[in-house]
């Protein structure tokens, strides 16, 4: 109801009592009619900051059925590193870990994920960049780029390597990903309908270019080529929701780009983007939530946060909710479906 912005005046003392008893009753009323917030607990902003390396990135979550909690594995930069001149500070990366027993509003740093691969050779100047970790046949898959060395610059070569564990906490090597580049990064991995994985990934030898590879069992991989062309980007995620696959890539002073399609392969560009940088998509249920680097809680100099916000699809494009509302996250004690569509 629209109440009128011109004041009333109202001379009889028992009329005002009345109209003072409509006008409570019309708060009431609205009260009873306005939309209930969404289901689950008010996330914090920011969501999560690594307390040891300051500096969580490129961050990716699974379900850990064994632990009934969510995991969230990320790049732990060393932003508090001294005498890490230039860019320096951005390798010698281990993979970072958290857990939430509750939906995904609180996140509890757990240390970092075991891993043993390349440090016989490098022990103490291995950079691990960038995970993907997925469910699938009873086995934790992980995806990510080992560095041999801690560099002042871009210009060294890296390679994709393939991990599997069957806690999602201690991990062995399954062997390196040929991706016929020496210089991968940032993959995304899904399932497609006809049982083939697709792998979605960037690859520095071809200018930042999104690429995709195909497999028919995680293990055997075929570069494609380039997965779009109208901007080159970095950190490629794509999950499947609302009966469209999405991609978002965050697309550097483009800013973050989405992408729609209706197989997982030809896309086509909408001609708005989303708030934050180098995140992920977490879909519970009928909804879907962007954890996201950036923005006034999650990006200041070298240190870094994750946050979190709802996604929604209106008019046929991918909508964040606005970052500085009340958000509400509620992801179920399930694995991600829409990872294996």
């Amino acid at each position: 109801m629209l109440l009128p912005m011109t004041p009333v005046r109202v001379s009889n003392p028992s009329f005002r009592n009345y109209f003072a008893l409509f006008l409570a009753g019309v708060a009431i009323l609205s009260a009873s009619h306005a939309a209930p917030p969404p289901s689950g607990k008010p996330a914090p902003r920011p969501l999560y900051r690594d307390p040891v390396s300051h500096s969580p990135a490129d961050p990716s979550f699974c379900f850990n059925a064994g632990q009934n909690k969510w995991f969230m594995y990320y790049t732990a930069r060393r932003a508090t590193a001294t005498n890490a001149p230039a860019v320096s500070w951005v390798y010698g990366s281990d993979i970072g870990m958290a857990e939430s027993s509750d939906g995904g509003a609180t996140w509890t740093y757990r240390g970092t994920a075991d891993i043993r691969y390349g440090k016989d050779a490098h022990p103490h100047d291995y950079t691990y960049w960038a995970p993907e970790v997925i469910w699938h046949g009873g086995t934790y898959h992980m995806f990510l780029t080992y560095v041999a060395g801690i560099f002042n610059d871009w210009d060294h070569p890296y390679e994709m390597v393939h991990l599997t564990s069957k806690d999602g906490i201690k991990w062995k090597t399954a062997g390196k990903v040929d991706l016929r580049s020496d210089r991968t990064l940032n993959p995304c991995v899904r399932q497609l309908p006809n049982g083939t994985w697709r792998m979605w990934y960037e690859d520095d030898r071809a200018s930042n270019t999104v690429c995709y590879a195909n497999s028919p069992d995680l293990f055997k991989w075929e570069p494609k080529g380039s997965a779009e062309t109208n901007f080159n980007g970095e950190g490629p995620r794509v999950f499947h929701w609302k009966d469209r696959y999405w991609l978002i890539v965050d697309c550097l002073n483009n800013g973050t780009r989405v992408w729609s399609s209706d197989d997982g392969t030809d896309w086509k560009l909408q001609d708005s983007g989303l708030f934050g940088r180098h995140g992920d998509v977490v879909v519970s249920g009928d909804r879907a939530w962007w954890f996201y680097l950036g923005g006034p809680w999650g990006w200041s100099g070298r240190t870094t946060a994750i946050s979190v916000v709802e996604l929604s699809v209106e008019g046929g494009k991918l909508i964040h909710g606005n970052p500085s509302l009340p958000g509400y996250i509620d992801l179920k004690p399930v694995r991600e479906e829409e990872k294996r569509k």
